[in-house]
Formats: structure tokens, sequence, C-alpha cells
């Protein structure tokens, strides 16, 4: 719940701020930023404006499931207890991954090591994408979207370790 709380707190500095800039004659547009998802401001002399990215403190990474393993795992934990009563079992902090790999020092993989991430990457996005037909949440609906263009990502990086 604590994401949640963070996420709601987050929307609503939006929301304030972009309140503010609409008064100062900044005009809405019907476009998102590439980043976070906001809807994007422009001033009267174009300059395009993305209120969460350029206004907001960035120090919100923390509680984002994309960057923070840990920040995944406890919303996954938060939507399994609103689906069901029974809290959802306690992962072991090996299980999880480790924050600050240094890939350029890092052993190269092995390409059946590759091959087999590719094949869970992509049964993760098709569990994903069959999860986002199925759903009606829209909150569920923009964790599932992160889960598929971050699972889309590693799949680019691990395409550019074979070649």
């Amino acid at each position: 719940m604590k994401i949640l709380r963070a996420r709601r707190e987050h929307q609503d500095k939006v929301s304030r701020l972009m309140g503010d800039y609409l008064l100062k004659g900044y005009r809405m547009l019907g476009e998102s930023c590439d980043t976070c998802g906001t809807i994007l401001l422009q001033d009267r002399q174009k300059k395009l404006l993305c209120i969460s990215c350029q206004e907001l403190d960035s120090d919100t990474e923390k509680d984002n499931p994309a960057l923070n393993p840990h920040a995944a795992l406890s919303q996954v934990r938060e939507h399994q207890l609103s689906l069901q009563d029974d809290p959802a079992p306690e992962v072991p902090a090996c299980v999880l991954p480790r924050a600050n790999l240094d890939p350029v020092h890092a052993n190269p993989p092995v390409p059946n090591a590759i091959r087999s991430a590719e094949a869970t990457l992509l049964e993760k996005i098709s569990w994903a994408s069959h999860q986002l037909k199925e759903t009606s949440s829209v909150e569920y609906s923009s964790q599932l979207c992160a889960l598929i263009g971050s699972c889309a990502q590693s799949l680019r990086f691990l395409q550019d370790l074979r070649h």
C-alpha cells in the first residue's frame, strides 16, 4: 500500500503543478511524455514541459518497480493481496536481482543463457499481454504496460549481446 500511496501523492503533486501552469497560460497537449507517461504541456514559445520529469524531484526511483526490484516485488505482493485474502509468500533476498551489476566487467553470458533469458522474457510479455486483455483496472494496466516495456528493453539488450 505504500507504493500506491506514494503514487497517489506524486499524481496529486503533478495535478496541482499542472493546474498552476495552465493558469499561467500553458496549453495541455494530447501527447504524453515518453519517459514517464505524464501529459505534456506547452508554453507560448512552443517549448514542451513534462511536470513529472522536469519539475518534481526524481528521488521516486526507489519506488519505481521498473528500476528497483524490491519495489517491483512489493508491487506484485500488493496486487496479490488485493486479489485474495491470503498474503503473498515471502521471496528470499537471494532470489532478488542485484542492484548495481557492472555489465562491462561481468563474465560474458553463455549463448544458451541468453536464449533462455530471451525465452523467459517472451513468456513474461505474453503473460502480461494476456493479463492486460483481462483486467479492467487502470492502475494494473499501467503496471502491466511498464512490465511489457521493461521486458522489451531487456530483450533488445540481450539481442545486442548476441550480435
